[in-house]
C-alpha cells in the first residue's frame, strides 16, 4: 500500500457522520435494554419501541460504526453456497426456513424504508454466487437447486454483468443494496422519538441474571430492564460458552468510483481467489458515475501479512475495473458459527429474559433484520416459525457438524499455546509505524513504535481469554487471533468481546 492509500474510515462512515447521542449518566429502568447498536440491535430496539415497549440501547462505541459501518451492504437471502448444505444436514424445511426468515425481513425492512420515508440508496439489484473455474459448476448447480427447493427464485446461469467469463452462477434477482448508516441513523433517530433511549460510549461490563436483570457500565450508571438483548456481534458475556461455537474471521474492503456505464449491475460474489465480492452504489449527483466496492482476502484475525493482502486485492480490483480510482481502504469481521446457521434466541439454556443475537456469518445485513423481528416475537411473545432453526440452545447441529467445530478448538489451541513459543524480534529493530510481541520479565509485552519514535508497550495477553495479540501493520491495531478482540495501539478495545483494554506496561 503506498502512503496515499492508508486504511482509513468506510465510505458509510465518511458520508453519513451522524450525530452523537449521549453516554449513560444516570441510573436507568426500561423494558428491555439492548447492547451494541449495530443493525441486530437497532433493528431489535425499533421493533421493540414500536410494539410498545421502552427500551435503552447501550453501544460502547458509536452507533452503526462497528462492523455494521464497515460492511459492504448486501441485503440479499442467497449466502454463498448455504441451501445445499443446509438441505443436507437441517433438511428441506431446514433450508425452507431459513429462506423465508431472510426474504421476509428483507421485505419487511422494505416497508420500514417506505413507511419512514429514509433516503438510505434503496436499490434492488440480482445478488449472484459465481465460480470462474469449470470445477465448481457441480456445487454451483446443486446450490440452485437447493435455493429453489427453499423457495428462493434462482436459477443457474452462464452470464452475468461482470467484466469477465464466468463457468456459471447462482441468480436470485429482486435482492437489496442499500447505505446501511443512513438507514439505521434515521431509525435511532425514531426510536427516539418514540421515547426510547440510545447511548454511546457506554460499556457494558456486567449482567446480573435476577428478577429483573441488572446491567453495570463503564459510566458507573446502572441498566435495570425485565429483558436483556446481546447485540454486540461476538457476545460479551461467557457464560453461555458462544466462544466456543465462532470463529472470527476479517475480510477487506477497497472502493472506488468508476464510469457508470462500467457498473456490472448486480451484486456479485465467489468463494474462489480467497474470496472476491462486487457491488456498487450511487456516488456523485450527476449520475455519471458508481461506487465500485471490492470485498475479499479473509484471515483470522491477527494472522499474516494484512498490508499485502490489500494489495492482493487492490490489483484484482485494478485488473478487472481499470478505470477505477481507488480511494477508499477498510476492513470489516465477521463470525462463522460452527453449524452454519446464526445463533439467534436465549442467550443460553437456563436463559428465560436474555436473548443473543451472534454468528451472521458475513451475511449481517438481512441476518440483523431477521434478529430484529424474531427476538421481538420471543420477548413480546409472539409466534415465530423458524425459532427453533436459529435457537443458541440447539445441540444436534452442533454434534453433526462436530468437525468445524473440533477444527475451530484445535486452531484456538494453537494459538494459544504456539504463539507463545514465537521467537522475539529486538525491540531496537522496529521501524516506526511497526509493532510486535517481545520477551520481556518473563513475560510478553505488546510493543509499538509511532511515527515519531516513540515506543507504546501494553500487556500482549487479550484481556478476554488470555491469547496473545499480534499486530496488524495496515491498520495498526493489536489483533486477538482465538476470539478477535482488536485494540488500538496504546491498549484501547476497538472490538470485542474483550471489554477491558490491555494493561499499559513500562519499556
Amino acid at each position: 500500500m503506498t502512503e496515499k492509500q492508508q486504511v482509513g474510515a468506510s465510505y458509510w462512515l465518511e458520508t453519513a457522520p451522524g450525530g452523537p447521542h449521549p453516554a449513560l449518566a444516570d441510573d436507568l429502568e426500561v423494558d428491555v435494554a439492548v447492547i451494541g447498536a449495530g443493525i441486530a440491535g437497532l433493528c431489535t430496539a425499533w421493533e421493540l419501541t414500536r410494539a410498545g415497549r421502552s427500551v435503552a440501547v447501550l453501544d460502547a462505541g458509536r452507533i452503526a460504526a462497528g462492523v455494521t459501518g464497515h460492511t459492504t451492504a448486501k441485503v440479499t437471502a442467497l449466502h454463498t453456497l448455504v441451501y445445499d448444505k443446509l438441505r443436507r444436514t437441517r433438511g428441506s424445511e431446514g433450508a425452507r426456513l431459513y429462506a423465508r426468515s431472510q426474504s421476509e425481513a428483507i421485505e419487511h425492512t422494505a416497508d420500514v424504508v417506505a413507511e419512514l420515508g429514509i433516503d438510505c440508496e434503496w436499490e434492488r439489484r440480482s445478488a449472484c454466487t459465481f465460480v470462474r473455474d469449470e470445477s465448481g459448476v457441480a456445487e454451483l448447480r446443486a446450490e440452485a437447486r437447493a435455493a429453489r427447493e427453499a423457495g428462493l427464485p434462482a436459477s443457474f446461469v452462464t452470464e452475468t454483468g461482470l467484466p469477465f467469463p464466468v463457468a456459471g452462477a447462482v441468480e436470485v434477482a429482486d435482492q437489496v443494496q442499500f447505505h446501511p448508516r443512513k438507514y439505521l441513523l434515521a431509525l435511532a433517530r425514531e426510536i427516539v422519538a418514540r421515547g426510547g433511549r440510545v447511548h454511546e460510549d457506554t460499556t457494558v461490563l456486567g449482567l446480573e441474571e435476577g428478577t429483573p436483570r441488572r446491567l453495570s457500565t463503564s459510566t458507573g450508571a446502572t441498566v435495570t430492564a425485565r429483558d436483556v438483548v446481546v447485540a454486540t456481534h461476538y457476545p460479551v458475556f461467557d457464560r453461555a460458552l458462544l466462544f466456543t461455537r465462532l470463529s472470527p474471521r476479517r475480510e477487506l474492503v477497497v472502493a472506488g468510483p468508476i464510469p457508470a456505464d462500467r457498473d456490472p449491475g448486480g451484486m456479485y460474489i465467489t468463494t474462489e481467489e480467497n474470496t472476491r465480492s462486487v457491488r456498487t452504489a450511487p456516488f456523485g449527483e450527476d449520475g455519471t458515475r458508481r461506487l465500485l466496492v471490492v470485498t475479499g482476502e479473509h484471515f483470522t484475525p491477527g494472522t499474516g501479512d494484512t498490508r499485502a493482502r490489500f494489495d492482493l486485492l487492490a490489483a484484482w480490483a485494478r485488473k478487472h475495473f481499470p478505470e477505477v480510482e481507488l480511494t477508499h481502504f477498510w476492513a470489516t469481521q465477521d463470525n462463522d458459527p460452527t453449524d452454519t446457521v446464526p445463533l439467534v434466541g436465549p442467550l443460553h439454556p437456563g436463559a428465560r429474559h436474555t436473548y443473543v443475537a451472534t454468528g451472521f456469518g458475513g451475511w449481517g445485513m438481512s441476518g440483523g433484520m431477521m434478529a430484529g423481528l424474531l427476538l421481538t416475537a420471543q420477548i413480546t411473545g409472539g409466534e415465530c416459525e423458524w425459532s427453533g432453526l436459529y435457537d443458541p440452545r440447539r445441540l444436534a447441529s452442533t454434534v453433526r457438524e462436530a468437525p468445524s467445530f473440533l477444527k475451530h478448538q484445535a486452531q484456538v489451541a494453537g494459538h494459544f499455546v504456539g504463539d507463545r513459543l514465537r521467537p522475539s524480534p529486538p525491540v531496537e529493530a522496529l521501524p516506526p509505524g511497526e509493532g510486535a510481541v517481545v520477551r520481556a520479565d518473563g513475560g510478553r509485552l505488546a510493543v509499538y513504535r509511532d511515527d515519531d519514535g516513540a515506543l507504546h508497550a501494553v500487556s500482549a495477553r487479550c484481556t478476554h481469554l488470555g491469547c496473545l495479540v499480534d499486530f496488524n501493520a495496515a491498520e495498526r491495531a493489536w489483533e486477538c487471533p482465538c476470539h478477535g478482540s482488536r485494540f488500538d495501539t496504546d491498549g484501547k478495545v476497538i472490538q470485542g468481546p474483550a471489554t477491558r483494554p490491555l494493561e499499559r506496561r513500562d519499556i
